[in-house]
């Protein structure tokens, strides 16, 4: 395998106002603001501060249509969840719209929804997820 010519630093979404949508974020994944100045918010998992997930502000925006149109998405986030349920009440709640209903596919259910600045994003619940921690030793 050959070194890496970079990391991922930050994934940078457009958006009419960053501070609402790391709001909308932050309350997501429990991440916190990294930094903000004006036009621009970088929030990151407070364990871990890299990488970021930054706003910023674009005059004239326009949301991505979905899944097609004018405007189609051109990449979309994918947030893992223990429970899909409890993760679409809470999205609801923080101000995620529906885009469409829940989908089985292999060992996954997933749900499209839409933040509050038009991005699609899914929430997924994994039938048999992956460690996270550690592999056991002994």
């Amino acid at each position: 395998m050959t070194r890496p010519v970079a990391r991922l630093h930050s994934t940078v979404l457009d958006c009419p106002d960053p501070d609402l949508l790391a709001r909308f974020y932050q309350e997501l994944l429990g991440y916190q603001v990294h930094h903000s100045d004006d036009g621009w918010v970088s929030i990151a998992d407070p364990a871990d501060r890299s990488p970021r997930l930054s706003f910023q502000r674009v005059d004239n925006y326009q949301a991505p249509t979905w899944p097609q149109g004018r405007r189609p998405q051109q990449f979309h986030l994918d947030l893992l969840v223990d429970d899909l349920v409890a993760a679409h009440d809470g999205a609801l709640a923080a101000g995620a719209s529906p885009l469409a209903g829940v989908v089985l596919h292999e060992d996954e259910k997933f749900q499209v929804y839409a933040d509050p600045a038009g991005h699609p994003f899914c929430l997924i619940q994994q039938a048999n997820p992956e460690p996270t921690g550690p592999a056991p030793t002994g």
